[in-house]
């Protein structure tokens, strides 16, 4: 596989929330608004990029029946690293997105690439892995966020274009789930394609 088609694997063929439908929770949750989405992506993004460097290196020491444990601390490792982080610099995306920061450890997609990629390839394809399959689930949530704030509340990355209050709704659980469907079946139609 080439370098380049493991990082766009992640975008098309391999797209974590609208082909692997994994990490919904924080799909569903954070992606009130373009913003959140964005920011929430690249949260994901930077766990999983190092994660996956870290795991693919030890991976050849840690014995088959405490993988799994040895894996999760490394993930809840770079998770604290994160919130602290984000603490010290951006302390209002941190308040923004509160209580998802710490469920990036139990998030299926950093422990899913752990075990399906980084611990059977080389260092360089797993970071490379890890920026492709970031990037998809940055966009995805973005896009999400996008179409939830347009018909939400009339704006996109919080300019205002639309007057009005716009369909609360989709601001919430519904309209996310409606979102999500409907970007699901747009994306794979496109995707076939």
């Amino acid at each position: 596989m080439s370098k380049f088609s493991l990082i766009t694997k992640g975008l098309l063929k391999e797209n974590p929330t609208f082909v692997l439908v994994l990490g919904m929770c924080p799909t569903l949750a954070t992606t009130t608004s373009a913003m959140n989405g964005l920011e929430m992506g690249l949260a994901t993004m930077f766990v999983l990029i190092l994660s996956n460097i870290v795991i693919s290196l030890i991976a050849p020491v840690v014995p088959d029946k405490v993988h799994i444990p040895v894996y999760i601390v490394v993930i809840a490792t770079f998770v604290t690293v994160l919130q602290l982080l984000m603490q010290a610099l951006v302390p209002d995306v941190y308040k923004t997105l509160g209580l998802f920061i710490p469920l990036i450890v139990v998030n299926c997609i950093i422990l899913g690439r752990a075990e399906a990629f980084a611990n059977k390839n080389g260092v360089w394809d797993s970071a490379l892995d890890g920026i492709g399959i970031g990037i998809g689930f940055t966009l995805s949530l973005t896009v999400i966020g996008i179409v939830r704030e347009i018909l939400g509340s009339g704006a996109i990355f919080g300019w205002k274009f639309i007057t009005g209050d716009g369909m609360l709704a989709f601001v919430m659980a519904p309209g996310a789930f409606i979102v999500l469907g409907y970007l699901m079946v747009l994306f794979n139609k496109i995707a076939k394609k």
